[in-house]
């Protein structure tokens, strides 16, 4: 099981606690929460492998409207 977090930033004009919703509707996605500084969003992800938490954020997160970036950070620990 791989277990990330992915910070998600959100244009100015967006609703950010209604993407924060649409993320957390991902079926890898955990807990999303909207919180304060360089991004709006941080989502968690737990997946079966690294394939699959790099499509969640390429195809997933980065394809919904007002989603301008993200960063992943893998956890190398549970």
């Amino acid at each position: 099981m791989v277990h990330a977090f992915v910070m998600v930033k959100v244009s100015g004009d967006a609703d950010t606690p209604g993407v924060a919703d649409v993320v957390s509707g991902i079926e890898t996605v955990t807990e999303a929460h909207v919180v304060a500084g360089e991004f709006d969003i941080v989502a968690e992800v737990d997946a079966p492998d690294m394939y699959t938490v790099l499509d969640t954020v390429a195809d997933a997160v980065r394809g919904i409207d007002g989603v301008t970036d993200t960063r992943t950070y893998v956890s190398m620990a549970n």
